[in-house]
C-alpha cells in the first residue's frame, strides 16, 4: 500500500487543483442562494480577477449575489445564441464591439434608467442597447529621461518619427484587442493605404512589438524604449509603482478600448440585474477598480475622475471602424505583410 501512497496523494491533489479552478473560473455560479436572497448571472470577457472585485463589492453593497460566468468574448456570444430561447444570464459585461455584434443579432433587451441617461452619447448606444462603463485611451508613455534630453515632445503621431533616433516600443496588433483597434480605427480615418504607410514609416523606430500590453510601458519605464504607443491603465499602473514615466496624449486624437454591459434579452432577474448595471456605472464601482490598480476612465460625467480627466487634452477619434471580422483579419495580414514583413 505504501508504494502507492505517493500516487494517491498526488491524484488528490490534482482533484483539489482542479476543482479550485473550476470554481474561481465559474465565478461562484453554483453557489447556492442566499436564505431569503435574490441572484443572477452574469457573463463577461473581463480579466477574471477584474470581473471577480467589482461581483464581491456589489453583493456587499447589495446583498444580491452575482453568478459571475467568465468566458472570451467568442465564446459568449455563442452561448447568447443558444440560450436565446432561455437565456441564463441576465446582464452580459464586456467590449463595445461585442455589445454591438449581441445587439446585431437582436440577443439584448433595451435599458435605461437614470443612471445611463447620464452618459454622454458616444459611450452608450443610440437606443439603449447597450451602455459604455468605463474607456482605455491609447497613449504616449514617455521616459522621463528622454524628455530632458530631447528639446521637443512629441505631442502628436506625426512627431513620432521626427527623429529617427527615437525608440519606440508597442503591442503587436496581433496580440491584443486594444491594439489593434489602433490600426482599425486609423483605417476608418485615413484610409489602409495611408493607414499602412504611416506605420510603414515607423517601423524602423520599432525595437519591439511586444506580446502583452503591459510590456512596451515596463520597457519605456526601464529606459530600454523611448516612447511606448500603450494604454493609458497600464501606463498609470507602472507610474503608481515609481517608474520613471509621463503620460503624453496625442494632439490629433487617439483611439480607445470601451467595456459596456447590457441586459440580456428575455432575462430572467431584470431587477436584479438593472440594479447591477446602474451600480457599475457609479463610484464604487469605480473606486474598487482604482483601489485595485486598474486605472480606467468612468464614463459617468458625475464621477470626480471623468470631471478630472475632462480637464486634460484627451482628443478621442470620433470616428469608429465599421469593419467586419473578415475585414479585420484582412487588414492585420496586410499590415504583417507590407510592415511587419516588409522591407
Amino acid at each position: 500500500m505504501r508504494r502507492y501512497l505517493p500516487i494517491l496523494l498526488m491524484a488528490f491533489f490534482l482533484l483539489v487543483i482542479v476543482l479550485v479552478g473550476t470554481t474561481y473560473l465559474e465565478g461562484f455560479a453554483g453557489r447556492p442562494k442566499k436564505e431569503n436572497g435574490t441572484s443572477f448571472t452574469v457573463y463577461t470577457s473581463l480579466p477574471v480577477e477584474q470581473a471577480a472585485l467589482l461581483a464581491e463589492q456589489f453583493e456587499k453593497s447589495s446583498t444580491i449575489q452575482v453568478n459571475l460566468v467568465p468566458v472570451s468574448e467568442q465564446e459568449l456570444l455563442v452561448r447568447l445564441k443558444n440560450e436565446s430561447i432561455s437565456p441564463r444570464a441576465d446582464v452580459i459585461v464586456t467590449s463595445k464591439s461585442m455589445l454591438q455584434q449581441a445587439g446585431k443579432l437582436n440577443l439584448l433587451e433595451p435599458f435605461a434608467s437614470e443612471q445611463t441617461d447620464i452618459i454622454p452619447s458616444r459611450f452608450k448606444d443610440e437606443q439603449d442597447i447597450w451602455t459604455g462603463l468605463w474607456f482605455d485611451p491609447i497613449i504616449f508613455a514617455v521616459n522621463q529621461d528622454y524628455l530632458k534630453k530631447t528639446p521637443q515632445i512629441p505631442e502628436s503621431w506625426a512627431a513620432l518619427s521626427t527623429d529617427p533616433k527615437t525608440r519606440l516600443a508597442m503591442t503587436d496588433f496581433l496580440a491584443a484587442d486594444a491594439a489593434a483597434n489602433l490600426l482599425y480605427t486609423f483605417a476608418s480615418i485615413n484610409g489602409e493605404e495611408q493607414t499602412l504607410l504611416f506605420f510603414k514609416k515607423l517601423h524602423p523606430q520599432i525595437i519591439q512589438y511586444a506580446k502583452f500590453l503591459s510590456t512596451p510601458v515596463r520597457m519605456a519605464g526601464m529606459g530600454e524604449c523611448d516612447i511606448a504607443i500603450a494604454v493609458q491603465s497600464e501606463t498609470l499602473r507602472y507610474m503608481q509603482e515609481g517608474f520613471p514615466l509621463q503620460v503624453v496624449y496625442p494632439e490629433e486624437g487617439t483611439s480607445y478600448v470601451l467595456t459596456g454591459s447590457a441586459l440580456v434579452k428575455n432575462a430572467s432577474h431584470k431587477p436584479e440585474a438593472q440594479q447591477f448595471i446602474d451600480w457599475l456605472l457609479q463610484s464604487e464601482a469605480q473606486q474598487t477598480l482604482d483601489k485595485n490598480r486598474f486605472y480606467f476612465i468612468p464614463t459617468n460625467p458625475e464621477i470626480k475622475k471623468y470631471k478630472d480627466y475632462k480637464q486634460k487634452p484627451i482628443m478621442l477619434f470620433d470616428k469608429e471602424y465599421q469593419f467586419t471580422t473578415e475585414q479585420q483579419h484582412k487588414l492585420l495580414d496586410n499590415w504583417v505583410q507590407a510592415v511587419r514583413l516588409g522591407k
